[in-house]
Protein backbone atom coordinates (compact mmCIF):
# COMPACT_ATOMS: atom_id res chain seq x y z
CA UNK A 1 0.00 0.00 0.00
CA UNK A 2 2.84 2.39 0.90
CA UNK A 3 4.58 1.65 -2.41
CA UNK A 4 1.40 2.32 -4.37
CA UNK A 5 0.87 5.58 -2.49
CA UNK A 6 4.35 6.73 -3.49
CA UNK A 7 4.01 5.53 -7.08
CA UNK A 8 0.76 7.42 -7.69
CA UNK A 9 1.76 10.61 -5.83
CA UNK A 10 2.29 13.49 -8.33
CA UNK A 11 4.64 15.38 -5.97
CA UNK A 12 8.06 15.15 -7.64
CA UNK A 13 9.86 15.05 -4.29
CA UNK A 14 7.83 12.03 -3.20
CA UNK A 15 8.61 10.27 -6.48
CA UNK A 16 12.32 11.09 -6.40
CA UNK A 17 12.91 10.33 -2.71
CA UNK A 18 10.58 7.32 -2.67
CA UNK A 19 9.00 8.22 0.65
CA UNK A 20 5.82 10.04 1.79
CA UNK A 21 6.16 13.78 2.40
CA UNK A 22 5.58 13.38 6.15
CA UNK A 23 8.88 11.45 6.31
CA UNK A 24 11.02 14.13 4.59
CA UNK A 25 14.19 15.06 6.49
CA UNK A 26 16.73 17.83 5.99
CA UNK A 27 19.05 15.36 4.23
CA UNK A 28 16.21 14.45 1.85
CA UNK A 29 15.73 18.09 0.91
CA UNK A 30 19.47 18.54 0.34
CA UNK A 31 19.59 15.39 -1.79
CA UNK A 32 16.67 16.49 -3.95
CA UNK A 33 18.20 19.94 -4.46
CA UNK A 34 21.55 18.41 -5.39
CA UNK A 35 20.14 15.68 -7.66
CA UNK A 36 17.86 18.09 -9.54
CA UNK A 37 20.13 21.12 -9.85
CA UNK A 38 17.73 23.34 -7.91
CA UNK A 39 19.00 26.92 -8.09
CA UNK A 40 16.69 28.71 -5.66
CA UNK A 41 14.90 28.00 -2.40
CA UNK A 42 11.88 29.95 -1.16
CA UNK A 43 10.66 30.07 2.43
CA UNK A 44 6.89 30.68 2.52
CA UNK A 45 4.74 31.64 5.48
CA UNK A 46 1.30 33.07 6.16
CA UNK A 47 1.15 36.43 7.91
CA UNK A 48 -1.77 38.33 9.41
CA UNK A 49 -3.34 39.10 6.02
CA UNK A 50 -3.75 35.39 5.24
CA UNK A 51 -1.60 35.47 2.10
CA UNK A 52 1.63 33.61 1.44
CA UNK A 53 4.78 35.66 2.01
CA UNK A 54 8.17 34.71 0.56
CA UNK A 55 11.86 34.90 1.39
CA UNK A 56 14.10 34.02 -1.58
CA UNK A 57 17.45 32.23 -1.33
CA UNK A 58 19.97 31.63 -4.11
CA UNK A 59 21.70 28.33 -3.42
CA UNK A 60 25.42 29.09 -3.62
CA UNK A 61 27.01 26.16 -1.78
CA UNK A 62 26.14 23.16 0.36
CA UNK A 63 27.25 24.71 3.66
CA UNK A 64 24.92 27.68 3.13
CA UNK A 65 22.05 25.34 2.21
CA UNK A 66 22.67 23.23 5.32
CA UNK A 67 22.69 26.40 7.42
CA UNK A 68 19.33 27.78 6.31
CA UNK A 69 17.65 24.36 6.41
CA UNK A 70 19.02 23.70 9.91
CA UNK A 71 18.46 27.06 11.58
CA UNK A 72 15.98 28.92 9.37
CA UNK A 73 16.25 32.68 8.95
CA UNK A 74 15.36 35.93 10.72
CA UNK A 75 12.34 38.09 9.77
CA UNK A 76 10.73 41.30 11.04
CA UNK A 77 7.63 40.15 12.88
CA UNK A 78 6.27 43.68 13.29
CA UNK A 79 5.91 43.95 9.51
CA UNK A 80 4.01 40.65 9.37
CA UNK A 81 1.73 40.99 12.42
CA UNK A 82 0.17 44.19 13.73
CA UNK A 83 0.32 42.98 17.33
CA UNK A 84 4.11 42.47 17.35
CA UNK A 85 5.94 45.64 18.34
CA UNK A 86 9.02 46.97 16.55
CA UNK A 87 11.16 47.07 19.70
CA UNK A 88 11.18 43.24 19.99
CA UNK A 89 10.08 42.15 16.57
CA UNK A 90 12.69 39.64 15.36
CA UNK A 91 11.32 36.16 14.67
CA UNK A 92 12.78 32.99 13.22
CA UNK A 93 11.10 31.22 10.30
CA UNK A 94 11.85 27.48 10.43
CA UNK A 95 11.05 25.22 7.43
CA UNK A 96 8.65 22.28 7.71
CA UNK A 97 10.24 19.75 5.37
CA UNK A 98 7.04 17.76 4.68
CA UNK A 99 5.59 20.82 2.87
CA UNK A 100 8.31 21.05 0.20
CA UNK A 101 7.27 21.26 -3.46
CA UNK A 102 8.64 22.48 -6.78
CA UNK A 103 7.54 25.93 -7.91
CA UNK A 104 5.68 25.43 -11.23
CA UNK A 105 5.89 29.09 -12.28
CA UNK A 106 9.59 30.02 -12.15
CA UNK A 107 12.00 29.73 -15.07
CA UNK A 108 14.86 28.65 -12.80
CA UNK A 109 14.36 25.40 -10.80
CA UNK A 110 12.98 26.54 -7.44
CA UNK A 111 11.93 24.67 -4.31
CA UNK A 112 9.22 25.99 -1.97
CA UNK A 113 8.92 25.15 1.75
CA UNK A 114 6.34 26.41 4.24
CA UNK A 115 7.67 27.69 7.57
CA UNK A 116 6.64 28.14 11.19
CA UNK A 117 7.40 31.15 13.42
CA UNK A 118 9.65 30.92 16.50
CA UNK A 119 10.71 33.46 19.13
CA UNK A 120 14.22 34.54 20.08
CA UNK A 121 14.17 31.85 22.78
CA UNK A 122 13.62 29.21 20.10
CA UNK A 123 10.03 28.48 21.13
CA UNK A 124 6.92 28.51 18.89
CA UNK A 125 5.35 31.96 18.64
CA UNK A 126 2.22 31.57 20.80
CA UNK A 127 0.20 34.02 18.70
CA UNK A 128 1.21 32.55 15.31
CA UNK A 129 -1.95 31.35 13.52
CA UNK A 130 -0.38 28.01 12.61
CA UNK A 131 0.66 27.32 16.19
CA UNK A 132 -2.81 28.17 17.53
CA UNK A 133 -4.24 25.56 15.15
CA UNK A 134 -1.64 22.98 16.11
CA UNK A 135 -2.40 23.47 19.82
CA UNK A 136 -6.15 23.14 19.20
CA UNK A 137 -5.75 19.90 17.20
CA UNK A 138 -3.42 18.37 19.78
CA UNK A 139 -5.72 19.30 22.65
CA UNK A 140 -8.69 17.79 20.81
CA UNK A 141 -6.94 14.44 20.39
CA UNK A 142 -5.59 14.42 23.97
CA UNK A 143 -9.03 15.06 25.48
CA UNK A 144 -11.27 13.01 23.16
CA UNK A 145 -9.07 10.26 21.72
CA UNK A 146 -10.11 11.22 18.19
CA UNK A 147 -8.18 12.78 15.33
CA UNK A 148 -9.93 15.76 13.75
CA UNK A 149 -9.73 15.88 9.95
CA UNK A 150 -11.07 18.53 7.61
CA UNK A 151 -11.12 19.81 4.06
CA UNK A 152 -12.43 22.84 2.22
CA UNK A 153 -14.59 23.53 -0.80
CA UNK A 154 -12.74 26.39 -2.46
CA UNK A 155 -15.13 28.48 -4.58
CA UNK A 156 -13.90 31.35 -6.73
CA UNK A 157 -14.83 33.51 -9.70
CA UNK A 158 -12.80 33.89 -12.89
CA UNK A 159 -13.48 37.30 -14.42
CA UNK A 160 -12.47 37.73 -18.06
CA UNK A 161 -13.25 39.83 -21.10
CA UNK A 162 -16.52 39.05 -22.78
CA UNK A 163 -16.70 36.32 -25.42
CA UNK A 164 -19.76 35.99 -27.62
CA UNK A 165 -19.46 32.42 -28.95
CA UNK A 166 -21.33 30.76 -26.07
CA UNK A 167 -22.94 33.41 -23.84
CA UNK A 168 -23.09 32.56 -20.15
CA UNK A 169 -26.41 31.12 -18.97
CA UNK A 170 -27.25 33.29 -15.99
CA UNK A 171 -26.86 31.29 -12.73
CA UNK A 172 -26.78 28.03 -14.69
CA UNK A 173 -23.08 27.24 -14.53
CA UNK A 174 -23.22 24.14 -12.31
CA UNK A 175 -20.94 21.46 -13.77
CA UNK A 176 -20.90 23.17 -17.16
CA UNK A 177 -18.34 21.76 -19.58
CA UNK A 178 -16.23 23.31 -22.32
CA UNK A 179 -17.05 24.82 -24.76
CA UNK A 180 -19.98 26.17 -22.70
CA UNK A 181 -17.57 27.36 -20.03
CA UNK A 182 -14.48 29.42 -20.84
CA UNK A 183 -12.04 28.44 -18.12
CA UNK A 184 -12.16 24.68 -17.62
CA UNK A 185 -8.54 24.59 -18.84
CA UNK A 186 -7.38 26.96 -16.10
CA UNK A 187 -9.20 24.90 -13.49
CA UNK A 188 -7.77 21.56 -14.63
CA UNK A 189 -4.28 23.05 -14.80
CA UNK A 190 -4.78 24.26 -11.24
CA UNK A 191 -5.86 20.78 -10.15
CA UNK A 192 -2.68 19.24 -11.53
CA UNK A 193 -0.37 21.85 -10.01
CA UNK A 194 -2.08 21.72 -6.60
CA UNK A 195 -1.74 17.94 -6.56
CA UNK A 196 1.95 18.21 -7.51
CA UNK A 197 2.35 20.66 -4.62
CA UNK A 198 0.96 18.21 -2.07
CA UNK A 199 -2.78 18.98 -2.16
CA UNK A 200 -5.13 16.00 -1.72
CA UNK A 201 -7.78 16.86 -4.29
CA UNK A 202 -11.22 15.28 -4.46
CA UNK A 203 -12.41 16.98 -7.66
CA UNK A 204 -13.02 20.26 -9.46
CA UNK A 205 -16.00 21.62 -11.38
CA UNK A 206 -17.72 24.79 -12.53
CA UNK A 207 -20.26 26.21 -10.09
CA UNK A 208 -23.68 27.85 -10.31
CA UNK A 209 -22.47 31.45 -10.53
CA UNK A 210 -22.29 32.43 -14.17
CA UNK A 211 -23.27 35.77 -15.70
CA UNK A 212 -22.26 38.33 -18.28
CA UNK A 213 -22.03 42.12 -18.24
CA UNK A 214 -21.52 44.43 -21.22
CA UNK A 215 -17.77 43.90 -21.01
CA UNK A 216 -16.98 40.83 -18.91
CA UNK A 217 -17.84 37.20 -18.24
CA UNK A 218 -18.03 36.00 -14.62
CA UNK A 219 -17.58 32.26 -14.15
CA UNK A 220 -17.69 30.51 -10.80
CA UNK A 221 -15.61 27.38 -10.17
CA UNK A 222 -14.87 25.08 -7.26
CA UNK A 223 -12.01 22.85 -6.15
CA UNK A 224 -12.80 20.40 -3.37
CA UNK A 225 -10.21 18.56 -1.31
CA UNK A 226 -10.11 15.29 0.62
CA UNK A 227 -10.05 15.33 4.43
CA UNK A 228 -6.60 15.52 6.02
CA UNK A 229 -5.32 16.56 9.45
CA UNK A 230 -6.08 20.14 10.42
CA UNK A 231 -2.77 21.88 9.73
CA UNK A 232 -2.44 20.22 6.33
CA UNK A 233 -6.07 21.10 5.49
CA UNK A 234 -5.25 24.79 5.86
CA UNK A 235 -1.92 24.47 4.03
CA UNK A 236 -3.53 22.99 0.94
CA UNK A 237 -6.12 25.78 0.83
CA UNK A 238 -3.50 28.51 1.21
CA UNK A 239 -1.29 27.00 -1.50
CA UNK A 240 -4.29 26.43 -3.79
CA UNK A 241 -5.34 30.10 -3.53
CA UNK A 242 -1.78 31.16 -4.38
CA UNK A 243 -1.65 28.81 -7.37
CA UNK A 244 -5.00 30.00 -8.72
CA UNK A 245 -3.95 33.64 -8.46
CA UNK A 246 -0.67 32.85 -10.22
CA UNK A 247 -2.60 31.13 -13.02
CA UNK A 248 -4.90 34.15 -13.22
CA UNK A 249 -1.84 36.30 -13.83
CA UNK A 250 -0.61 33.82 -16.46
CA UNK A 251 -3.91 33.87 -18.37
CA UNK A 252 -4.64 37.56 -17.89
CA UNK A 253 -7.84 37.07 -15.88
CA UNK A 254 -8.94 38.07 -12.40
CA UNK A 255 -9.36 35.38 -9.75
CA UNK A 256 -11.53 36.37 -6.79
CA UNK A 257 -12.45 34.41 -3.67
CA UNK A 258 -14.67 37.26 -2.45
CA UNK A 259 -17.93 36.17 -0.81
CA UNK A 260 -20.02 38.42 -3.04
CA UNK A 261 -19.36 39.61 -6.60
CA UNK A 262 -22.61 41.42 -7.31
CA UNK A 263 -26.15 41.66 -5.95
CA UNK A 264 -28.56 38.89 -6.87
CA UNK A 265 -25.91 36.42 -8.05
CA UNK A 266 -24.39 33.41 -6.31
CA UNK A 267 -21.68 34.27 -3.80
CA UNK A 268 -18.60 32.18 -3.08
CA UNK A 269 -18.43 30.18 0.11
CA UNK A 270 -15.65 28.12 1.62
CA UNK A 271 -17.55 25.23 3.14
CA UNK A 272 -15.55 23.18 5.65
CA UNK A 273 -16.13 19.42 5.81
CA UNK A 274 -15.15 17.62 9.01
CA UNK A 275 -14.74 14.07 10.24
CA UNK A 276 -13.36 12.26 13.28
CA UNK A 277 -11.05 9.25 13.14
CA UNK A 278 -10.01 6.71 15.73
CA UNK A 279 -7.24 4.23 14.93
CA UNK A 280 -7.47 5.33 11.31
CA UNK A 281 -11.22 4.61 11.04
CA UNK A 282 -13.86 7.25 10.31
CA UNK A 283 -16.31 7.23 13.25
CA UNK A 284 -18.87 9.67 11.83
CA UNK A 285 -21.41 7.08 10.72
CA UNK A 286 -22.35 3.42 10.95
CA UNK A 287 -24.81 1.35 8.90
CA UNK A 288 -27.73 3.02 10.70
CA UNK A 289 -26.65 6.61 10.20
CA UNK A 290 -24.78 9.40 11.96
CA UNK A 291 -23.11 8.30 15.21
CA UNK A 292 -23.63 9.91 18.60
CA UNK A 293 -20.10 11.34 18.62
CA UNK A 294 -20.77 13.01 15.26
CA UNK A 295 -23.99 14.55 16.58
CA UNK A 296 -22.22 15.79 19.71
CA UNK A 297 -19.53 17.40 17.57
CA UNK A 298 -22.23 19.15 15.54
CA UNK A 299 -23.93 20.42 18.70
CA UNK A 300 -20.67 21.92 19.95
CA UNK A 301 -20.05 23.77 16.70
CA UNK A 302 -23.64 25.08 16.58
CA UNK A 303 -23.30 26.38 20.15
CA UNK A 304 -20.43 28.64 19.08
CA UNK A 305 -21.46 29.25 15.48
CA UNK A 306 -22.16 32.96 16.01
CA UNK A 307 -18.62 33.69 17.16
CA UNK A 308 -17.14 31.37 14.53
CA UNK A 309 -18.25 33.89 11.91
CA UNK A 310 -15.61 36.27 13.32
CA UNK A 311 -12.96 33.96 11.82
CA UNK A 312 -14.89 32.65 8.81
CA UNK A 313 -16.64 35.79 7.54
CA UNK A 314 -14.25 38.66 8.09
CA UNK A 315 -15.27 41.45 5.69
CA UNK A 316 -18.49 43.46 5.20
CA UNK A 317 -19.41 41.73 1.92
CA UNK A 318 -19.44 38.39 3.76
CA UNK A 319 -22.84 39.36 5.11
CA UNK A 320 -24.24 40.25 1.68
CA UNK A 321 -23.86 36.52 0.93
CA UNK A 322 -25.55 35.31 4.12
CA UNK A 323 -29.13 36.08 3.14
CA UNK A 324 -32.20 33.80 2.85
CA UNK A 325 -32.95 31.79 -0.31
CA UNK A 326 -29.33 31.94 -1.58
CA UNK A 327 -28.18 28.46 -0.39
CA UNK A 328 -26.22 30.27 2.31
CA UNK A 329 -27.11 29.77 5.99
CA UNK A 330 -28.63 32.45 8.20
CA UNK A 331 -29.97 30.41 11.13
CA UNK A 332 -28.38 28.09 13.69
CA UNK A 333 -29.53 24.56 12.82
CA UNK A 334 -28.41 21.35 11.07
CA UNK A 335 -29.94 18.68 8.87
CA UNK A 336 -29.48 15.93 6.29
CA UNK A 337 -28.77 16.84 2.65
CA UNK A 338 -30.33 20.25 3.31
CA UNK A 339 -28.66 23.34 1.86
CA UNK A 340 -30.66 25.81 3.94
CA UNK A 341 -28.99 24.75 7.21
CA UNK A 342 -25.77 25.84 8.90
CA UNK A 343 -24.33 22.31 9.17
CA UNK A 344 -25.34 19.85 6.47
CA UNK A 345 -24.91 16.08 6.54
CA UNK A 346 -24.17 15.15 2.91
CA UNK A 347 -24.68 11.72 1.39
CA UNK A 348 -22.01 9.44 2.79
CA UNK A 349 -22.41 5.98 1.20
CA UNK A 350 -23.70 4.58 4.49
CA UNK A 351 -25.86 1.82 2.99
CA UNK A 352 -24.21 -1.21 1.40
CA UNK A 353 -25.39 -1.09 -2.21
CA UNK A 354 -24.70 -2.71 -5.56
CA UNK A 355 -24.98 0.49 -7.62
CA UNK A 356 -21.71 -0.18 -9.44
CA UNK A 357 -22.91 -3.61 -10.55
CA UNK A 358 -26.25 -2.22 -11.63
CA UNK A 359 -24.46 0.35 -13.78
CA UNK A 360 -21.96 -2.27 -15.01
CA UNK A 361 -23.63 -5.67 -15.46
CA UNK A 362 -20.36 -7.04 -16.85
CA UNK A 363 -18.70 -6.59 -13.44
CA UNK A 364 -18.63 -10.22 -12.30
CA UNK A 365 -16.11 -9.98 -9.49
CA UNK A 366 -16.83 -9.02 -5.91
CA UNK A 367 -16.94 -5.22 -5.52
CA UNK A 368 -15.67 -4.20 -2.08
CA UNK A 369 -17.79 -2.01 0.17
CA UNK A 370 -15.70 1.07 1.03
CA UNK A 371 -17.00 2.79 4.19
CA UNK A 372 -15.65 5.85 5.88
CA UNK A 373 -16.61 8.67 3.53
CA UNK A 374 -19.08 10.43 5.82
CA UNK A 375 -18.38 14.05 6.72
CA UNK A 376 -20.45 16.96 8.02
CA UNK A 377 -20.30 20.34 6.30
CA UNK A 378 -20.05 23.74 8.01
CA UNK A 379 -21.54 26.04 5.37
CA UNK A 380 -21.10 29.57 6.69
CA UNK A 381 -17.40 30.46 5.99
CA UNK A 382 -16.30 32.20 2.80
CA UNK A 383 -13.09 33.17 1.00
CA UNK A 384 -12.34 35.94 3.50
CA UNK A 385 -11.85 33.33 6.24
CA UNK A 386 -8.77 33.52 8.43
CA UNK A 387 -8.17 29.82 7.88
CA UNK A 388 -5.84 28.94 10.74
CA UNK A 389 -7.96 30.71 13.37
CA UNK A 390 -11.19 29.45 11.82
CA UNK A 391 -10.22 25.79 11.93
CA UNK A 392 -8.72 26.14 15.40
CA UNK A 393 -11.97 27.66 16.69
CA UNK A 394 -14.08 24.97 14.98
CA UNK A 395 -11.94 22.28 16.63
CA UNK A 396 -12.39 23.87 20.07
CA UNK A 397 -16.16 24.02 19.57
CA UNK A 398 -16.21 20.40 18.37
CA UNK A 399 -14.18 19.34 21.42
CA UNK A 400 -16.65 20.97 23.76
CA UNK A 401 -19.49 19.13 22.05
CA UNK A 402 -17.81 15.72 22.15
CA UNK A 403 -17.07 16.13 25.86
CA UNK A 404 -20.49 17.59 26.79
CA UNK A 405 -23.06 15.45 28.62
CA UNK A 406 -26.09 17.22 27.11
CA UNK A 407 -24.78 17.62 23.54
CA UNK A 408 -27.09 14.93 22.11
CA UNK A 409 -30.15 16.75 23.48
CA UNK A 410 -28.85 19.99 21.99
CA UNK A 411 -28.29 18.30 18.62
CA UNK A 412 -31.84 16.94 18.62
CA UNK A 413 -33.20 20.38 19.51
CA UNK A 414 -31.46 22.05 16.54
CA UNK A 415 -32.13 19.35 13.92
CA UNK A 416 -34.39 20.28 10.99
CA UNK A 417 -35.32 18.24 7.92
CA UNK A 418 -37.19 20.91 5.96
CA UNK A 419 -36.38 24.06 4.01
CA UNK A 420 -36.55 26.59 6.82
CA UNK A 421 -37.05 29.45 4.35
CA UNK A 422 -40.32 27.97 3.08
CA UNK A 423 -43.22 30.00 4.47
CA UNK A 424 -45.09 26.84 5.50
CA UNK A 425 -42.27 26.06 7.95
CA UNK A 426 -42.30 29.51 9.55
CA UNK A 427 -43.03 28.01 12.97
CA UNK A 428 -39.72 26.13 12.85
CA UNK A 429 -37.84 29.14 11.50
CA UNK A 430 -39.11 31.40 14.29
CA UNK A 431 -37.66 29.10 16.98
CA UNK A 432 -34.13 29.26 15.61
CA UNK A 433 -31.37 31.71 16.50
CA UNK A 434 -30.02 33.93 13.72
CA UNK A 435 -26.39 34.26 12.73
CA UNK A 436 -24.73 37.70 12.85
CA UNK A 437 -25.68 40.04 10.01
CA UNK A 438 -22.51 42.14 9.99
CA UNK A 439 -18.88 42.14 11.07
CA UNK A 440 -19.93 44.30 14.01
CA UNK A 441 -22.44 41.72 15.26
CA UNK A 442 -19.88 38.98 14.69
CA UNK A 443 -17.41 40.89 16.86
CA UNK A 444 -20.01 41.19 19.61
CA UNK A 445 -20.56 37.42 19.53
CA UNK A 446 -16.81 36.85 19.70
CA UNK A 447 -16.48 39.15 22.71
CA UNK A 448 -19.02 37.04 24.57
CA UNK A 449 -17.04 33.89 23.73
CA UNK A 450 -13.61 35.26 24.67
CA UNK A 451 -13.16 33.03 27.74
CA UNK A 452 -14.09 29.95 25.73
CA UNK A 453 -11.38 30.52 23.12
CA UNK A 454 -8.72 31.53 25.62
CA UNK A 455 -9.17 28.53 27.91
CA UNK A 456 -6.21 26.13 28.07
CA UNK A 457 -4.04 28.80 26.43
CA UNK A 458 -5.07 27.86 22.87
CA UNK A 459 -5.82 31.45 21.82
CA UNK A 460 -3.31 33.66 23.66
CA UNK A 461 -4.35 36.96 25.30
CA UNK A 462 -4.75 39.70 22.72
CA UNK A 463 -5.69 37.55 19.73
CA UNK A 464 -9.44 37.69 20.32
CA UNK A 465 -9.23 41.37 21.23
CA UNK A 466 -7.42 42.04 17.94
CA UNK A 467 -10.14 40.32 15.91
CA UNK A 468 -12.89 42.21 17.72
CA UNK A 469 -11.16 45.53 17.11
CA UNK A 470 -10.70 44.86 13.36
CA UNK A 471 -14.27 43.66 12.86
CA UNK A 472 -15.84 46.58 14.70
CA UNK A 473 -13.69 49.04 12.75
CA UNK A 474 -15.74 48.29 9.60
CA UNK A 475 -18.72 50.04 11.24
CA UNK A 476 -21.01 47.91 9.10
CA UNK A 477 -23.93 47.37 11.46
CA UNK A 478 -27.18 47.34 9.44
CA UNK A 479 -25.10 47.48 6.24
CA UNK A 480 -27.45 45.23 4.26
CA UNK A 481 -30.37 47.52 5.01
CA UNK A 482 -28.37 50.63 4.13
CA UNK A 483 -27.35 49.14 0.77
CA UNK A 484 -30.74 47.73 -0.20
CA UNK A 485 -31.32 48.37 -3.93
CA UNK A 486 -28.27 50.65 -4.12
CA UNK A 487 -26.38 48.73 -6.83
CA UNK A 488 -23.70 51.38 -7.39
CA UNK A 489 -22.75 51.42 -3.71
CA UNK A 490 -22.77 47.60 -3.58
CA UNK A 491 -20.42 47.47 -6.56
CA UNK A 492 -18.06 49.95 -4.92
CA UNK A 493 -17.95 47.83 -1.76
CA UNK A 494 -17.48 44.59 -3.73
CA UNK A 495 -14.57 46.10 -5.67
CA UNK A 496 -12.97 47.20 -2.41
CA UNK A 497 -12.90 43.62 -1.09
CA UNK A 498 -12.46 41.73 -4.37
CA UNK A 499 -9.10 40.31 -3.28
CA UNK A 500 -9.78 39.29 0.32
CA UNK A 501 -7.32 36.96 2.09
Amino acid sequence: MRELEILMNPNKLVQHLQKPAKEFTKNDIVKFIDDNNIEMLNFRYVAEDGKLKVLNFVITDKDYLESILSTGERVDGSSLFSYIHADHSDLYVIPRFRTAFLNPFTEEPTLEILCSFYTKEGKPLESAPGYILRKAAQKFTEDTGYVFKAMGELEYYIISEKKDLYPAMDQRGYHASAPFTNWEKLRTEALQIIAQSGGKIKYGHSEVGNFTTDTHVYEQHEIEFNPVEAEEAVEQLVIAKWILRMLGEKYGVTISFAPKITAGKAGSGLHIHMMLEKDGVNVMADEVGLTDVAKKMIAGILNHSKSLTAFGNTIPTSYLRLVPHQEAPTMVCWGDSNRSVLIRVPLGWIAKTSMIKDANPQELGEVPYIPGKQTVEFRVPDGSADLYHLLASIILAAREGVLSKNALDRAQELYVNVNIFDEKHKDIFDKLEALPESCFESAEALEKDTDFYQQDGIFPPGTIENFVKKLKAYQDKDLSERLFKKDAEIKKLVDQYLHCM
